[in-house]
């Protein structure tokens, strides 16, 4: 095994998932429904099969389809995604803001 490899890949994702969408995401379920432990089991598997999924298609999919497309297409996503999240909580917030 090339452990320079494996510490980069295991340093670069840890820095770039440290205060991002996912870690996010896991604070606010453990937030809602108080059971971290379910959520960080199941948010694992799900970073896992997520990273297995780039580890096996990345290089294949790379081949034929431009980098600058993947970087746009990862963006739009990560955009709708936002919005969708926002329209999820506004309702929250508003009624949070009503009782205050």
């Amino acid at each position: 095994m090339d452990l320079k490899l494996f510490f980069m890949a295991f340093g670069m994702l840890f820095l770039a998932e440290m205060g991002d969408k996912t870690q996010l995401a896991v604070f606010t379920l453990v937030t809602q429904y108080k059971k971290p432990l379910p959520i960080f089991l199941g948010a694992s598997l799900a970073l896992v099969l997520v990273t297995l999924i780039g580890a096996l298609f990345g290089e294949v999919v790379s081949r034929y389809v431009p980098t600058a497309y993947l970087k746009l297409a990862a963006g739009i996503l990560f955009v709708g995604i936002g919005i969708f999240v926002l329209i999820e909580a506004v309702p929250g917030v508003l009624h949070q803001l009503g009782r205050g």
